[in-house]
């Protein structure tokens, strides 16, 4: 994901400056057509099967490790470094009433033992607990711990006594007073490492808890894995994923999950890339890595943004089979990101990264008996994933990517011939390097290309013609990260507001007309806390309560649960509706629910009548409206108003063979009718 683009600054200022907003005009800027606000727009619905089907896989998410969307997000663990294994070992424990410099009132300390050998988890606490008055350590979560009234929260610790007679531990959450809402413990026994857990029911609702630990007794105990779970997990899995977030995700009813990335496969360095072998298996053997957006960004520097991959490929895998979408996972072709060191895997040494790849389809597909599906059958999920798609590298561009691909597909095509591969054209929808990455990618007769956008609000009113003259024999369109951005890309001051909402919905009908050639999209990025992000604008917002959807989710919600599964065509005056007056359609058959289904945008700031001829098809009279407007373009949601801006549903009635609308000003709706 093209998000450290400090080197464009002026680039993206330049172009921030031609956003002039949704206009209202007697002549749009797309045609000569003149209309007033009281005038009707004829339009006709074409019945006859173009022979365009709309692929499953149209409407999809893609989730990137950005704005703490994993850890402190998604992945419901609620300890910050729970192994101690950051850069500063000790980042996010607290020890309020511990000071070695003062003999008289230092109760105990904490120290951090860097373990032998190779494994993920390198290091480990040593508590010394020296007197009655005391010791307590403290996690602060990720920008606190949210935890909810009567619910139940599961601990569970790694712990070794050394020496003395350390008899309890005692686990507290306290609230943001100091206060304790919840308390439980457990007995440490043994010399040797053992687990040990317990529950602990909040007393009350709490934002910014904490988690505190206290001992009864004195002497040296170890500790590692400090975990805090909430039970209510999504399907009720242990130590699995926030349930409200899970759930926002299925309801947008995704083609397809794209995964982990976004700039953080590449990595700022090929050391610091994500290693998909590094996040499966035992939990506690999954080496930590620095999260690459952690300091990226002088206007919102994160330095305790690390990667636990509690949330590794099993899990995503997994999560792609709960929400009946497909697994698309994308690899690194052996570039470091081309905007921080651009560092290059020599071709010579270039195997072990292809390598990955065809392991990973092992993983994902392999049976029990090859050695990494046995992997994923001991994490307990013998049966094989079905991936049918792979992508080789993220928005890589230049010969350089271009070389390393050849390598990757030769290899995975020769394994493996029906998986399909995903290629990039690079970062950005135009110029030299889309250019050369496309004639390159042509002739290799690439299947999928992967093109992404952040541009204004305007750029994709103006561009739902994009793909109109795309080669039908040529490459499918993967739209795999696009948003319009309010101020300019990476700014801190981009809003999820209307205007933008408004103008992807007007883009969208032009990727769903040209499904003949689009067969994946998604919007980018996925998710943000409320105190931890790095990059706006975001599809769904949360904080360690709560979360929403933007308007723009509700875009997306609305094009992929109304999907279709046949492109029709809609004109008007035998031409697609491609920013004429204003308007934007597009029109698909659902042949599994026998529905007729219109998509209308209209960008002007006045409402406009429209009248549909259905007459060539058997359409019932009787369906429903789902309309998504708001009066002003900078309106948002937010904490306090998630629900500003949502679709209403309304009962329709078409007159015989015409269907009336008026369309809200600045309003998407969708037009659902039975056929017979």
């Amino acid at each position: 994901m093209v998000k450290s683009v400090l080197k464009f600054v002026l680039w993206t200022i330049v172009i921030a400056g031609s956003v002039s907003g949704c206009k209202d005009t007697s002549t749009n800027e797309n045609t000569d057509t003149e209309y007033s606000a009281g005038s009707t727009t004829d339009l006709k619905v074409d019945f006859k099967d173009t022979g365009i089907k709309i692929q499953p896989t149209m409407y999809g998410v893609f989730f990137e490790d950005i704005n703490f969307a994993a850890d402190g997000g998604l992945y419901a663990e609620m300890v910050k470094n729970r192994s101690f294994e950051f850069t500063l070992p000790k980042m996010g424990w607290l020890e309020p009433n511990s000071d070695r410099h003062n003999l008289n009132t230092n109760s105990g300390f904490m120290t951090v033992i860097k373990r032998k050998g190779t494994t993920g988890n390198h290091n480990y606490a040593r508590v010394e607990v020296k007197n009655d008055q005391g010791y307590v350590l403290e996690n602060e979560g990720f920008r606190g711990m949210g935890v909810k009234q009567d619910a139940k929260y599961n601990i569970s610790v790694k712990a070794a006594k050394q020496s003395g007679n350390i008899q309890e531990i005692h686990f507290q959450l306290v609230d943001s007073n100091g206060e304790a809402i919840g308390e439980t413990m457990i007995e440490p026994k043994g010399t040797e490492w053992n687990t040990f857990t317990s529950q602990i029911t909040a007393s009350k609702t709490e934002k910014k808890a904490k988690l505190k630990i206290m001992f009864k007794g004195t002497g040296v105990i170890d500790l590692d894995m400090i975990s805090l779970f909430p039970e209510d997990t999504w399907k009720g899995r242990k130590n699995g994923l926030r349930k409200d977030l899970v759930q926002l995700l299925a309801d947008l009813n995704p083609g397809f999950l794209r995964f982990p990335g976004g700039c953080i496969v590449e990595g700022r360095t090929l050391a610091r890339r994500y290693q998909w072998k590094k996040t499966v298996g035992p939990m506690e053997d999954r080496e930590i890595l620095v999260n690459r957006w952690n300091t990226e960004f002088d206007h919102r520097p994160t330095p305790d943004y690390y990667q636990s991959f509690g949330l590794g490929f099993f899990e995503y895998f997994q999560l792609s089979e709960d929400l009946g979408a497909e697994p698309l996972p994308i690899l690194s072709c052996g570039i470091a990101c081309q905007f921080n060191t651009g560092e290059l895997v020599p071709m010579e040494e270039l195997d072990p990264y292809v390598q990955d790849a065809l392991d990973l389809i092992e993983f994902a597909n392999g049976a029990v008996d090859t050695p990494w599906g046995r992997v994923r059958s001991d994490m307990g999920h013998p049966e094989p994933f079905n991936m049918k798609y792979i992508g080789v590298g993220n928005e890589q561009w230049g010969p350089a990517y271009i070389e390393r691909y050849k390598v990757f597909a030769k290899a995975i095509k020769s394994k493996y011939p029906d998986m399909i591969i995903v290629s990039g054209s690079g970062p950005f929808p135009e110029g030299d390097y889309f250019d050369y990455g496309w004639e390159e990618l042509k002739k290799l007769d690439a299947e999928i290309v992967d093109e992404h956008y952040y541009k204004p609000p305007q750029w994709f009113r103006d561009n739902a013609t994009r793909y109109d003259e795309y080669d039908r024999s040529g490459p499918k369109i993967f739209a795999g990260e696009y948003a319009a951005q309010s101020v300019a890309i990476a700014s801190p001051d981009n809003k999820n507001n209307w205007e933008c909402a408004l103008s992807e919905a007007a883009f969208m009908t032009g990727l769903e007309r040209n499904a003949e050639v689009v067969h994946l999209s998604s919007y980018a990025p996925l998710m943000a806390h409320e105190e931890g992000w790095q990059w706006t604008p975001d599809l769904i917002w949360f904080n360690n309560l709560t979360s929403y959807g933007t308007p723009n989710y509700h875009v997306q919600k609305m094009y992929s649960t109304n999907p279709g599964t046949d492109l029709l065509k809609i004109t008007k005056d035998g031409k697609a509706l491609t920013g004429q007056e204003n308007l934007y359609a597009t029109v698909v058959k659902d042949s599994n629910k026998n529905k007729l289904i219109i998509k209308l945008v209209n960008t002007s700031d006045k409402a406009q009548n429209v009248s549909i001829d259905l007459s060539g098809g058997d359409v019932k009279s009787k369906g429903k409206t789902l309309t998504l407007t708001s009066p002003e373009l900078s309106d948002v949601n937010s904490f306090e108003k998630p629900d500003n801006i949502s679709p209403v549903e309304a009962e329709f009635n078409s007159e015989g063979h015409q269907a009336q609308l008026n369309l809200a000003a600045q309003s998407f709706t969708i037009l659902s009718l039975e056929l017979n």
